[in-house]
């Protein structure tokens, strides 16, 4: 049998989660983000809007997760000596954690910025030999009026 955890009983809190992740990627396309060259648009702006609409839909595609209303939500992609580091902070005032609606805005953002500057990580044989993506991680979580664990 296959069923979702009862939530029901639980009081509503506000509940608030950090995650962040990182896309290591070439030197030559760190620059071409830079310098706003990278040929589908900016890969930041792109992947902080693919984030936030992903962290709304967490549900939709994580089986077990409970339809949670957010309250506030926000994605925050930056370029780093290495690639780049997304940060996704979601909030709610629900009856469960937000942990998991943290952690894939994170991950579709880093997948959004890799799709977009992926013509220019591929290798010769079409791979992608610098490309990582990770570590994914909550660094934060709140609920109620506790402090962050």
């Amino acid at each position: 049998m296959v069923r979702q955890v009862d939530v029901g009983e639980k009081p509503e809190l506000l509940r608030r989660a950090v995650a962040v992740g990182d896309l290591a990627l070439a030197p030559a396309t760190r620059t071409a983000i830079r310098r706003r060259s990278v040929a589908k648009g900016d890969p930041l702006a792109v992947g902080e809007l693919a984030g936030l609409l992903a962290m709304k839909r967490t549900s939709e595609l994580i089986p077990h997760c409970h339809v949670v209303r957010l309250t506030a939500s926000r994605v925050e992609i930056a370029v780093t000596g290495r690639g780049v580091r997304a940060t996704a902070e979601a909030s709610a005032r629900d009856r469960t954690g937000v942990e998991m609606e943290a952690l894939v805005g994170v991950t579709v953002a880093l997948l959004t910025v890799w799709d977009m500057v992926k013509y220019l990580e591929k290798s010769r044989a079409g791979l992608y030999p610098r490309t990582r993506l990770g570590p994914v991680r909550v660094v934060a979580k709140e609920k109620g009026g506790s402090s962050p664990r």
